[in-house]
């Protein structure tokens, strides 16, 4: 702990707010609340942690706070400055995954669409469905049931929908708003548990229709009989009423926790969402600020209803989404959130081994190739390789590594530009400097490792770059392959001497998957820059020749030859200009003569 945090460890205050702890780089690692601001932040640096609060605790350089007046304020603030920041020890509170929903638009021809984004536009929004294939066979049933626009047809001009009595939208005389209020009606009754009612009057029409002997129309309204069954009534869990509720249940080992989600819809459970992180705070803050996150920062649609475990803050979690949150103490409710308590369990036990084994390949081989090494945690590792065939289309790629993944949206890729022939030292010396100069002129993270797929040569020309043009001290390292171009050796210091990796660990495999990786990345990145420069034709050499020239002419004359010998007037007569068409003569013909 260093002195800075001591002096502001004796200073917090025993109130509510937000902390937000900082690493070397001045960038914001992780962001928490706490009721008490004092015991809080302390507890980090005082008595023992695990492992995972362990490695927090080792980046923290410093550290800032944020009073507030009521630990709901303080709630509020944690997530927006989770969003604001996206602290790297927090990104497992995020969970991308969006549901499809069914929406009703709110034009004058309402439509019904499938979305997964929720708005504030006043349509009306039913879900979520457990995937976008149930979300499609009911919207299917919808059709055929309620004319809503299927078109955009003025009116006057019907459409097939409208031949087949599922569009009123382009008749002569449009439906009135009224039959349109019906209709959402009639679709909003249907998808909360109404088309029990609907699914007997079709069965009453279809024996109506059967006794008259109309057995084609019988079977049409058995088909969609039938396809309610399907898409409505699959379910097997169900509660007694009719409201949309979210149940949800946690379970906790080993520093982790494990959040289900039931959700129950027109008293169906429909669906489960499914998440698993590592959690600093308690697990009841964490499992609220969860909850919190879940609907206001996720946009999931708040139910009518939140069921939650025992011991849970409700009143909390009510003020703060303004829905009643209820924890049940008996009943069929309390039931269910049992069951998602111990699915939760379930999901943790079974994947604990695998998080494990995540982990012994990502961050902890990260930890201990930097014992290795004798350089701090390297969280972040940049690598490069360099690729060309005698020199050609030379190129240069870049790929990051985060916490021992890789982290793809950091990847770069480089033409070189001057650097001629086969010259790999030099080519690394300019895509060091160009690489380095821009993080330092944008001031973006710098690495805590840097990798060069090479050996000596290679290692020398990078740090020259680093030291003595740009001034940077970063730890750098160099990888050398075997006779079969695998990896051989890691080479490191000055002079580069070889570090002994036994090759059965996991941070010889983790240096082994960032060289394939660089690898693949600068061949992908040669082979498609090779690709373009294979197909290129000599028409593109000519100023004022583009793509839609060059397509025509190719078109119009099959070929190079043909479009050399052809006359300046057949070629002007296809709307290019003279002067241009004269040049493609002069350049074609002064082609010929080189050969």
């Amino acid at each position: 702990m260093n002195q800075l945090i001591k002096e502001k460890l004796a200073v917090l205050p025993a109130q509510p707010g937000c902390y937000l702890m900082k690493d070397k780089h001045n960038t914001i690692i992780y962001v928490g609340k706490s009721k008490l601001l004092k015991n809080r932040v302390r507890s980090y640096f005082t008595g023992a942690n695990d492992r995972k609060t362990q490695r927090l605790v080792q980046e923290i350089r410093d550290f800032e706070y944020f009073v507030t007046s009521s630990e709901i304020e303080a709630l509020i603030l944690e997530m927006n400055l989770i969003k604001k920041y996206d602290p790297k020890y927090n990104v497992m509170l995020k969970d991308d995954k969006s549901y499809p929903y069914l929406k009703i638009t709110s034009e004058r021809h309402p439509q019904l669409l499938i979305t997964r984004k929720l708005k504030k536009d006043r349509g009306k929004y039913f879900g979520p469905y457990p995937n976008v294939i149930a979300a499609k066979e009911t919207k299917k049933l919808l059709d055929r049931l309620y004319p809503l626009r299927k078109c955009n047809n003025p009116p006057g001009r019907p459409c097939l929908y409208y031949h087949m009595g599922q569009c009123l939208a382009c008749s002569e005389q449009p439906p009135p708003k009224e039959t349109y209020k019906e209709i959402v009606q009639s679709i909003t009754s249907f998808l909360n548990g109404g088309y029990k009612g609907i699914k007997k009057d079709l069965s009453e029409k279809m024996y109506e229709a059967s006794e008259q002997l109309n057995f084609e129309r019988a079977k049409e309204l058995r088909d969609q009989i039938q396809h309610i069954e399907i898409v409505m009534e699959q379910q097997k869990m169900t509660l007694n009423e009719q409201r949309d509720i979210d149940i949800f249940g946690f379970s906790v080992d080993k520093g982790w926790i494990c959040i289900q989600t039931f959700f129950v819809r027109q008293g169906s459970l429909i669906e489960r969402d499914v998440a698993i992180f590592p959690f600093f705070d308690s697990p009841e803050e964490t499992f609220v600020s969860y909850i919190g996150r879940f609907y206001l920062h996720q946009n999931h649609l708040k139910p009518k209803q939140i069921l939650v475990p025992i011991g849970t803050d409700d009143e909390l979690l009510k003020e703060l989404l303004q829905i009643d949150v209820h924890t049940p103490y008996r009943g069929r409710k309390k039931d269910l959130v049992e069951l998602a308590k111990k699915n939760a369990s379930i999901a943790l036990t079974e994947k604990f081994s695998l998080i494990e084994r995540d982990e012994a390949r990502t961050i902890l081989a990260v930890e201990q190739l930097g014992e290795i090494l004798n350089i701090e945690i390297p969280h972040r590792i940049e690598a490069f390789d360099n690729s060309n065939i005698q020199g050609t289309d030379p190129v240069s790629a870049m790929v990051v590594f985060t916490d021992g993944k890789p982290d793809k949206k950091e990847y770069r890729k480089y033409k070189i530009k001057d650097v001629e022939g086969p010259d790999d030292y030099e080519t690394m010396r300019e895509v060091i400097r160009r690489r380095y100069t821009r993080v330092l002129k944008e001031n973006l993270p710098l690495p805590d490792l840097i990798i060069v797929d090479g050996g000596k040569g290679q290692m020398s020309s990078a740090i020259d770059v680093l030291e003595n043009e740009l001034g940077l001290d970063i730890p750098l390292a160099g990888l050398a392959k075997d006779d079969k171009h695998k990896t051989s050796e890691l080479l490191y210091g000055e002079p580069p001497m070889v570090i002994p990796l036994s090759r059965q660990s996991q941070e010889f495999y983790l240096v082994q998957r960032i060289q394939d990786e660089v690898h693949r990345f600068a061949i992908s990145f040669h082979r498609q820059l090779r690709g373009k420069s294979l197909f290129q034709s000599e028409l593109d050499k000519i100023p004022g020749i583009g793509e839609k020239r060059r397509r025509l002419l190719l078109t119009h004359f099959k070929s190079i030859n043909e479009i050399k010998n052809a006359a300046l007037e057949e070629i002007t007569k296809l709307g290019i200009p003279k002067n241009i068409a004269e040049e493609i003569g002069k350049h074609l013909k002064q082609k010929e003569n080189k050969r």
